[in-house]
């Protein structure tokens, strides 16, 4: 089986690149080969590449920078995801894509099912909502997978942020009014290669397509996570101290709740999500040894 990936020198496309690389052929694309821009060559790749699955973690991810470049976020994050689609389809094609708990406002009490209606506050979470009601549209066979957090080894993140900034400022003031799950890229590449074995497994008619959230199990606040990260690495967690989003204006808005119920994935590929201190513990501790 020949496989496509996308954006492999982003965060969670370099984790990607390790655990798909056992289930077939990967011919593993960066923004070089493959810019998501450039519909053009995107075309071009898939169709000499003729995968039979195509996985996209690539995305325009910059959350304050899209407000101000609302082209440039829709073009990576919508447009080509038609073209990914078009092409898929054309080929016979199934496409693994990855989206965010930004699609949704933030303003539910609960956790966020995959059927709770999408709202958007800003142009980031709005162009993932279009590039995954895009393919839901095409009818290419998919898993559109919702995640939070992300944080890994390779590329910037929450996790390395903190600790750069801990090495330069006796404290440092973190918002405490948002809520979700940090989500280690390692748990996400491995979930994404149990669920490509599953489906090369199962009858094409028998595998259950659609959308699933997929998040580390648990929650925690953004300030909590800082004290988190700053103990791990054997650092005062009392140097971090709270304050509000109101506090920290972005160009952006972000969902006070970002909380991704998971349920979905777990029941129906009976898969066992860790709660996120682990995944970030070991990001942290490989993070510390770079």
């Amino acid at each position: 089986m020949r496989i496509l990936l996308t954006g492999a020198n982003g965060q969670l496309g370099h984790e990607l690149r390790r655990w798909l690389a056992p289930l077939g052929s990967l011919v593993a694309c960066t923004r070089a080969d493959c810019d998501l821009e450039r519909p053009d060559q995107l075309r071009e790749v898939i169709r000499r590449v003729a995968p039979a699955l195509i996985v996209n973690p690539a995305a325009y991810t910059a959350v304050d920078r899209a407000e101000s470049e609302p082209t440039r976020a829709a073009a990576v994050n919508r447009d080509a995801v038609v073209v990914l689609a078009d092409e898929a389809k054309r080929i016979g094609a199934t496409i693994i894509h990855y989206s965010t708990d930004y699609v949704f406002d933030g303003t539910k009490a609960g956790w966020y099912g995959e059927d709770d209606a999408p709202a958007p506050l800003g142009v980031y979470g709005r162009t993932k909502w279009e590039g995954e009601a895009a393919l839901r549209a095409s009818g290419v066979p998919h898993l559109i997978l919702r995640t939070s957090w992300v944080v890994g080894t390779h590329g910037a993140n929450f996790a390395r942020t903190m600790l750069r900034l801990a090495s330069t400022q006796a404290t440092l003031r973190v918002v405490a009014d948002q809520t979700g799950a940090p989500t280690s890229t390692p748990l996400i590449a491995e979930v994404t290669a149990a669920l490509v074995r599953r489906w090369t497994s199962d009858d094409a008619d028998r595998f259950p397509f659609g959308t699933f959230h997929l998040a580390a199990a648990g929650e925690t606040s953004w300030h909590d996570y800082a004290r988190f990260v700053l103990a791990e690495a054997g650092l005062d967690p009392a140097r971090v101290h709270p304050i509000t989003t109101a506090e920290y204006p972005t160009a952006a808005h972000r969902p006070a709740n970002s909380r991704l119920d998971t349920t979905r994935l777990r029941s129906t590929f009976g898969i066992a999500l860790p709660a996120w201190s682990e995944g970030v513990r070991e990001v942290v501790r490989a993070l510390r040894m770079q």
